[in-house]
């Protein structure tokens, strides 16, 4: 099978695209060609894919990439069985001449929350499930749509045995940064933690408004920023600290646990989390970590210093967090079931003329 995997929005080594869904296509002996800004995020495509770079869209400056995405969409489904696309902004490039196409709804990457968004979009969504076919990343987002769309959740890769046990001398933080993920009070939990001989590792990229203050933070020696780091090695560098962070701020709605959590569980590491109902749910049934309330960083300080004072409890914790991912959220216990869906929808036809009512309703938003 031929697939083409494209996204406009995500980083080329994003976990779910590159190091799962790509990975478990190739493994599976699929050929894959891959729509991604390779050039803006400085990075080299894997020798396995034919590769098409694209500009990166990000915030306001997203005309350049869709005006390039059609004439790459149109290239990377030549001789295709699949084409799978990972932005809603794709939906309305999508080629008139074309294989079977899915489209992965996922969180929203920067993008504008669904409850928020202008009823055009929410027009594309409706008129996309009934002319594509969709996988979700988590059961939450059904509520979105009136068809049954398959999950296909996100996972890690879980190595057998837990990695190193939780040390003494620093926490970390995976995954976007932003305002509403907590930005702020990762820098204040990095100050107070500070004369406690404990640094804050942040590993991954962030929203332009809280940008400054994290090159602040870090000439201040408050914490080490590292930027976007490839998921394989995030993980690594996660390896080993007294505690994984994930302090997004309260929001109506139901929200997915965020992949960072079960990244932690994944490698033993504690978690301390704010109390998102689906993430306490999953982590007090674990027993791998502390809920602390919302914007209170005092409590923050608290959990993490009562896992390092506590290294054989907190041993425990990731212990247990490991074995939860590794029977419940294992990519590779899902990766057959994502391949073998992909392959029954090859080949099937799509409603012709959906990318002229799409691109039509888009450009009225």
């Amino acid at each position: 099978m031929r697939v083409c995997v494209a996204t406009i929005v995500h980083h080329p080594e994003d976990a779910r695209i590159a190091h799962r869904q790509i990975r478990a296509l190739l493994d599976a002996g699929h050929e894959i060609t891959y729509v991604a800004p390779f050039t803006d995020c400085n990075v080299t495509p894997d020798p396995r894919i034919r590769a098409i770079d694209v500009p990166r869209a990000t915030g306001d400056h997203r005309r350049r990439a869709l005006k390039a995405a059609r004439g790459a969409l149109s290239r990377g489904v030549e001789g295709a069985d699949l084409l799978i696309v990972y932005d809603p902004e794709l939906l309305s490039r999508l080629p008139r001449r074309r294989p079977a196409t899915v489209w992965d709804v996922r969180g929203e990457a920067g993008a504008t929350p669904h409850r928020a968004l202008p009823s055009p979009a929410r027009r594309i969504e409706a008129r996309a499930e009934h002319r594509l076919h969709l996988i979700l990343a988590d059961d939450s987002y059904r509520d979105r749509f009136s068809l049954p769309h398959p999950v296909v959740p996100n996972t890690a890769w879980v190595p057998e045995n837990p990695p190193a046990r939780p040390g003494r001398d620093r926490v970390v933080h995976i995954g976007h940064l932003s305002e509403a993920g907590g930005a702020a009070e990762l820098i204040e939990t990095a100050r107070r933690l500070l004369p406690h001989g404990i640094r804050l590792d942040l590993i991954g990229a962030a929203a332009a408004g809280v940008r400054p203050l994290l090159r602040d933070a870090q000439r201040e020696g408050l914490l080490d920023w590292y930027g976007y780091v490839p998921n394989r090695h995030a993980l690594r560098m996660a390896e080993g600290a007294i505690a994984g962070l994930s302090l997004p701020h309260d929001a109506p709605g139901h929200r997915p646990v965020p992949a960072k959590i079960i990244d932690y569980m994944s490698r033993g590491v504690p978690v301390v989390t704010t109390p998102l109902p689906a993430v306490t749910a999953l982590v007090e049934r674990a027993g791998c970590g502390i809920v602390v309330p919302f914007g209170d960083v005092g409590a923050v300080v608290r959990a993490v210093l009562t896992l390092r004072d506590d290294p054989t409890g907190a041993a425990e914790m990731g212990g247990r967090g490991h074995a939860e991912a590794l029977a419940h959220h294992n990519w590779p216990d899902h990766a057959g079931a994502f391949v073998g869906r992909l392959e029954e929808w090859a080949g099937r036809p799509v409603t012709s003329g959906l990318e002229i009512g799409l691109l039509e309703a888009w450009h009225a938003i």
